[in-house]
């Protein structure tokens, strides 16, 4: 079993092995060869002899037939056998010798490959085993010649060979080759193991310093004995040593730096397995598993992890895709993003990203609450701010221009007072899921066209041209919330009037295609700076008050506009160059129930 197990035996085996089957197969063809040659020479020449012996009894017919008999006779061989066949009762045989054994005419005659001789006028061949007793003979190979105008008839020649000396020149072959085959794996023997351990030589001596760079020691070098291919691999050995000490020291630091990374994070960090189980955890991690832990009343020596993030890495690695859940742990408000691991091309795992959202949380239900208490508390004075503006003008005050400038003042404030409440109400309902939607179908053209109508008074004051452009599909109809679009559009046309100066255009295109409907308010105003991109949809942001123009907005026009396209399952978005215009552009699916 070691000789098989060595290089030595496996070269020596091979090599044999491969000259064993081409000398094999060589043999086979080269038997095949000579005794399909021998068997077509032997039929040339025995036809050739026969066609001899036809011409001659042609020429020595009638009363020469003695002497062509005996011209024929001589032109066969002591191995070859001929019968003149004038007909069935007249033939004539050749010389019987030791070595030509006679057939019988009978037999000659009765073959039916033979008898076609005697129709045609092209010689016939065929090859039988003529019985020998009670046993089978050996295979004759015969050739017939027409024998045309013979003794006042058609005859034919027939002149046969037996095949045993052809096999006895094929025996001869093959104990040349044989004995050449013989030769051949003795010398492929010794060639065998001289190469191999030529070869195996430095083999053993590299398998020697593989087995000491397994143990670490990567300092281990081979000794450069030959140029040739064993040479370049030793050499190779010695480079890839020192590459693997540099990559092992590199990995060293890699894996301490990754570490202090891990361990100064504020996020927690847990990396899992492909079947879940934890590999790595940073000082967060373990912290929020101790909370959950506690919460379970668990062993924190388990490897357990909460069912929900169970559920977000079975969703990551199913789908491929990041997952992102929240989790409540002892009081605190933990987000976690689940995210795979690839080997290449295929999973390995996931890793979990835990972060601590409690103050977040807070600041946020702070921020709700506040927005809920102001809209509550301003709704009084709003209203006695109308009633007394209303007073006064109507006359209270001392002369008609005070009380008019005084009311006009204190209404305006109070409207928009009352327009920043109403909008602090919206938003919090809509954030708070509470929006409802009154989905209709409506017809497109008057639609647009009226919300343009509403507007093209103050487009005119300001010089700037209001269009819309309809690109409809099959139908111009499409269910959606009419009065809740109608506030998109109106806060849209109402920015971009607010910060176009004219001369100048705004168009309104609707497109319509087969996913839903595409609205499109483009203007040609001052544009937004693009820092301010993309925080625009979020509440109270305003950007330059210059720009504005005295007009200022309350800053909750776009946040509201994008609640109620994401209550229509819908997309907004904005494209901006700074004194090159704005478009604001959104979607509305057509299913949204």
């Amino acid at each position: 079993m070691m000789f098989w197990r060595s290089v030595v035996g496996k070269l020596w085996f091979t090599i044999l092995l491969l000259v064993s089957f081409v000398l094999f197969i060589l043999t086979v063809m080269l038997l095949e060869f000579f005794e399909n040659y021998n068997i077509s020479e032997t039929r040339k020449e025995l036809t050739y002899t026969a066609e001899k012996i036809s011409e001659n009894l042609k020429a020595h017919s009638g009363d020469e037939l003695e002497m062509g008999l005996e011209i024929s006779w001589g032109l066969i061989d002591e191995v070859t056998s001929a019968a003149i066949v004038q007909d069935r009762e007249n033939y004539f045989s050749s010389p019987e010798t030791k070595n030509a054994r006679m057939l019988p005419v009978e037999y000659l005659l009765n073959d039916k490959d033979l008898a076609a001789v005697f129709e045609g006028d092209e010689p016939v061949n065929t090859i039988v085993s003529y019985p020998s007793g009670t046993e089978k003979g050996p295979d004759y190979l015969i050739i017939g010649v027409p024998l045309r105008d013979f003794q006042g008839g058609d005859g034919a020649v027939f002149i046969y060979q037996s095949l045993e000396v052809m096999e006895e020149t094929t025996q001869q072959t093959a104990k040349f080759i044989l004995l050449a085959a013989g030769v051949a794996i003795v010398l492929t023997t010794i060639f065998a193991f001289f190469l191999s351990t030529r070869i195996t030589a430095p083999l053993r001596k590299m398998r020697e310093a593989a087995f000491e760079v397994a143990k670490g020691k990567f300092d281990t070098k081979l000794p450069v004995l030959t140029s040739d291919e064993i040479g370049e691999l030793a050499t190779a050995f010695n480079q890839m040593g020192r590459q693997l000490k540099f990559n092992m020291n590199a990995l060293s630091q890699e894996k301490e730096q990754l570490s202090s990374i891990l361990s100064s994070m504020a996020d927690g960090v847990i990396t899992f397995n492909q079947d879940g189980t934890i590999l790595i955890t940073n000082p967060p991690a373990e912290q929020f598993l101790r909370y959950w832990y506690y919460e379970q009343g668990a062993n924190e020596d388990t490897d357990a992890v909460p069912s929900e993030v169970m559920e977000l890495f079975q969703l990551a690695v199913n789908t491929v895709r990041e997952q992102v859940g929240e989790i409540k742990v002892q009081g605190r408000s933990w987000v976690i993003i689940v995210s795979p691991l690839y080997n290449k091309k295929t999973i390995r795992g996931a890793v979990a990203v835990i972060r601590d959202m409690t103050e977040e949380r807070k600041l946020d239900k702070m921020r709700e609450d506040f927005i809920a208490n102001v809209s509550h508390e301003l709704r009084t004075p709003i209203s006695m701010l109308q009633g007394y503006s209303e007073a006064i003008v109507d006359g209270i005050a001392q002369t008609d221009k005070e009380k008019v400038e005084m009311a006009q003042i204190i209404y305006d404030e109070s409207l928009r007072m009352g327009r920043l409440v109403n909008e602090l109400l919206d938003l919090a309902r809509m954030q708070a899921g509470h929006i409802q939607l009154s989905l209709e179908t409506v017809d497109l053209h008057p639609y647009v066209n009226r919300i343009i109508r509403k507007f093209q008074t103050l487009a005119k004051e300001k010089g700037i041209e209001l269009s819309s452009l309809m690109e409809s599909g099959d139908s111009n109809a499409i269910r959606f919330d009419p009065d809740r679009i109608e506030q998109v559009l109106t806060n849209l046309l109402d920015n971009a009037i607010r910060h176009t100066s004219g001369p100048a255009s705004i168009m309104i295109k609707v497109k319509q295609v087969d996913r839903g409907l595409y609205f499109e308010v483009k203007d040609e105003g001052t544009g937004i700076p693009e820092e301010d991109l993309p925080f625009l949809f979020e509440r109270f942001y305003k950007g330059d008050k210059s720009r504005t123009r005295g007009r200022s907005g309350t800053g909750l026009g776009l946040a509201i506009a994008k609640n109620i396209i994401d209550a229509h399952k819908g997309t907004i978005s904005v494209q901006s160059k700074l004194g090159q215009g704005t478009t604001f552009s959104f979607f509305i699916p057509r299913n949204i129930e």
